[in-house]
């Protein structure tokens, strides 16, 4: 039983599985408002060192449609790591609240409030790994394909914390993962070696020219190439990365099939073009909202059996 949901390195590809069809399952009850809110009285405390739209909407909206109430608190409010150490702020929590997200910088913070918190804690995203982002895009990747097994995601761009966390989730599930970076911006070394050395047979690998690499794509994921805390990089960074734009030529190089998705927000012109954007606004926002839903049915499973079996 896995108390948390800190990375998907933690779970077998059974029990992501398992959360996936949960969601599917439950999602049309929610959207006709007909869903069961079993969890009245329980608070989720919500710890952002770095702002988001959708992460904030989709746990809160999530909570109250579980019938419980969610608390927001920034930096400013609780000085996490500075004012207080991690784990007396988890102690704290732990005793007034029923669940904690967090959404950090540094990953071992997260791990700290886990490892010192008595309620579940959840990686709401930190500069290492992004898992709720993650299975929501493989919840609307199997809304779009059908299926999961065998599909190609070809992740163009640069080898971030959603990267790695989408890696995981292919190598458990049976998929492909390639990843289409300049020289230099791949995965680490150590993260692809001990991935590879846990699943022998997953098909994970870098393809350093985009046109090759979305061949054979199922999904094409593309993603800022200035993540929060870069960006006094900008300039060197939209340079390196100017060849690795998903625009219409790209996409000319990849199967008819083949969607793309963006975890958000989007700048067109830099990672994506705009009629590239707009032609698969659907799946885009379909995966913005599968935020919502993957992670109402992780907090129901969470606060109901007190982790993932």
């Amino acid at each position: 039983m896995k108390k948390d949901f800190i990375t998907l390195a933690d779970f077998t590809g059974g029990q992501l599985q398992a959360l996936i069809d949960q969601t599917i399952s439950e999602k049309p009850a929610y959207l006709k408002k007909q869903g069961p809110a079993p969890h009245a009285r329980k608070t989720l405390a919500m710890i952002f060192e770095k702002p988001s739209l959708r992460t904030r909407v989709s746990f809160e909206t999530a909570m109250t449609q579980l019938g419980g109430t969610a608390t927001y608190l920034d930096q400013i409010a609780i000085g996490l790591g500075t004012r207080e150490p991690a784990k007396d702020v988890a102690r704290v929590l732990g005793r007034m609240c029923d669940a904690i997200m967090a959404r950090t910088f540094r990953h071992d913070i997260v791990e700290e409030l886990a490892q010192y918190s008595d309620v579940p804690v959840v990686n709401g995203l930190t500069d290492y790994s992004h898992p709720c982002q993650a299975m929501a895009d493989l919840v609307t990747i199997r809304e779009h394909h059908g299926e999961l097994k065998g599909k190609t995601i070809v992740f163009v761009g640069d080898g971030n914390n959603v990267a790695r966390s989408l890696s995981v989730g292919c190598a458990k599930l049976d998929m492909k993962f390639i990843l289409s970076c300049p020289p230099g911006y791949e995965l680490d070394e150590t993260f692809f070696d001990a991935l590879l050395d846990e699943h022998p047979q997953s098909d994970c690998s870098v393809i350093h020219e985009p046109g090759r690499a979305v061949a054979s794509a199922d999904v094409v994921y593309t993603d800022t190439w200035i993540s929060m805390g870069q960006e006094d990089q900008r300039q060197d960074r939209i340079r390196t990365f100017q060849a690795y734009q998903v625009n219409e030529a790209l996409m000319a190089l990849a199967p008819k099939h083949a969607i793309v998705l963006h975890c958000l927000p989007a700048y067109r012109g830099c990672e994506i073009s705009e009629g590239v954007f707009e032609k698969n606004a659907d799946a885009i926002f379909d995966q913005a909202e599968n935020r919502l839903h993957f992670q109402r049915t992780l907090l129901n499973v969470l606060l109901t059996r007190g982790g993932i079996a």
